[in-house]
């Protein structure tokens, strides 16, 4: 598809997850066909099935959030791309200890039921997963962790290293800890599949399809050093990865529009 100005749909979509055992919603925004005479945006036409973003929300936001903090159907359409936004609750991507299979849904429930109710590609070449803070942490761990499926993973402001953010912190510092109970369990045991230092080396050396990956963090984030740590262990192995760095810019919506523009600029559109 070539880039321009392109209609896009936004659709509220309820559905039965199967995996969660109850009802659920997502919000698509998806280019729009066939259709002539918006004011200002060019009719461009698409006959094959569209490469889609799964965009995933940070810990205190829901599905909603993309849409209400960001432009992200205008920047989008741009480029003639579907945007896939599901509720991942608090549960940082993982199916949980005490509550639901959270990464069930997400990395496989909500990508097959988008592909049965729109036009959207299921080719690995035309699948990509972003997200934010909590939600980059879920994008880089589902990247990885499903790279016969994603192509490309992108991390902004990232929870990397979910073991150092599950220890209980010091008077000032933000506590992950009792966030991650549930997820993980009293005794907080974090699988190896759930540690993206671990999860990364271990891709990066069973010869399986390795996604492109991209982190973008602020300089004035707390967690910058977290993700400069895994910027350094991904360096280390056979990855196509990109490192960047916004100086003076820390865990917020400022950044996270500018961010997820960048992001689309990225990807292989």
């Amino acid at each position: 598809m070539k880039k321009g100005e392109i209609k896009m749909a936004l659709i509220k979509c309820d559905f039965f997850a199967e995996s969660l055992g109850m009802c659920s919603s997502m919000y698509v925004v998806i280019p729009q066909k066939g259709t002539n005479g918006q004011i200002g945006i060019k009719n461009v036409c698409h006959d094959g099935k569209f490469k889609s973003l799964l965009l995933l929300h940070g810990l205190s936001d829901d599905q909603s959030i993309w849409l209400r903090r960001t432009s992200i159907e205008r920047y989008a359409s741009e480029y003639g791309i579907a945007v896939i936004m599901p509720c991942g609750g608090k549960s940082f991507y993982t199916n949980m200890k005490y509550g639901s299979d959270f990464y069930t849904y997400i990395a496989k429930e909500v990508p097959a039921v988008a592909r049965e109710f729109f036009q959207i590609s299921g080719r690995r070449e035309d699948c990509f997963v972003a997200g934010i803070s909590m939600g980059g942490y879920g994008a880089l761990k589902i990247g990885l962790k499903e790279s016969d499926s994603f192509s490309a993973a992108a991390g902004i402001s990232s929870v990397a290293d979910i073991v150092q953010r599950s220890q209980p912190k010091g008077e000032g510092e933000i506590d992950f800890s009792n966030v991650l109970t549930p997820v993980f369990g009293k005794e907080m045991d974090i699988p190896a599949e759930e540690d993206l230092f671990q999860l990364a080396e271990k891709k990066g050396k069973d010869g399986a399809p390795l996604p492109k990956v991209l982190m973008c963090c602020g300089t004035m984030d707390y967690m910058y050093q977290d993700n400069l740590r895994l910027k350094e262990h991904f360096e280390a192995l056979p990855f196509d990865f990109t490192f960047e760095e916004a100086e003076g810019k820390g865990h917020s919506w400022e950044y996270w529009d500018a961010a997820i523009q960048r992001v689309l600029e990225w990807l292989p559109l």
